[in-house]
């Protein structure tokens, strides 16, 4: 019996030294229906996120100091939450500044100008004043934010929310079966590593399908 007892001791005393977050099903993270992801041979993190929420902008610098260090095998999907007309504005303000090529200039300044400066950019032309202040073309973002193919956009964000049943923001979703937020995560702080341990989970269950 002591035998038995020592090399299980043994290993107890490693776990914490492991050098790898442990993070549980039903704790930090859940499960969620499977859904197909769009990034092909990488593994799809999605965030769901809206300009107008406060939790999505505390959560934000983690994520954009995290998305820097992620590795190749991994891509990073933003997607705005359309739950009504008003956050359909800023749904498509995202998607302008994706269609532009100026979400790194324009994302976080969009959170700081809604949250610090309390500015009601609320509407397609008092946002293209605000990308037109931050050295953007203020004609180009209103064609952008107006074209026929946004509708279409929107439509996708919708259709893609309604899949995962995403009811709040920021909500992130893991290679589309995996869900986290920092309330489930446990803080802000520990979005990153959870979002981690998930990568890594479900990574090799790519290379092992069967694997649940």
């Amino acid at each position: 019996m002591r035998s038995l007892i020592r090399p299980a001791l043994f290993v107890l005393l490693l776990l914490p030294f492991s050098g790898q977050a442990q993070f549980l099903e039903g704790v930090e993270y859940t499960r969620v229906s499977p859904q197909p992801v769009e990034t092909g041979s990488k593994v799809e993190v999605r965030e769901f996120f809206g300009y107008g929420c406060p939790h999505c902008y505390t959560l934000e610098p983690f994520l954009d100091k995290w998305h820097k260090t992620l590795p190749k095998n991994v891509q990073f999907v933003r997607t705005p939450a359309v739950f009504n007309e008003a956050w359909a504005v800023h749904a498509r303000a995202y998607y302008a500044f994706e269609a532009l090529g100026i979400t790194a200039k324009m994302h976080y300044a969009l959170f700081q100008a809604l949250h610090d400066e309390k500015r009601p950019l609320n509407n397609a032309d008092s946002l293209a004043a605000f990308v037109a202040e931050k050295g953007g073309d203020r004609t180009a973002f209103l064609d952008a934010y107006n074209s026929f193919g946004m509708q279409a956009n929107l439509s996708r964000a919708t259709q893609v929310a309604r899949a995962y049943n995403i009811d709040s923001v920021p909500t992130l979703i893991v290679d589309g079966k995996y869900m986290t937020s920092a309330n489930v995560a446990g803080g802000y702080d520990k979005v990153p590593q959870v979002l981690d341990f998930l990568i890594k989970k479900a990574a090799a269950e790519r290379s092992t399908p069967n694997k649940k």
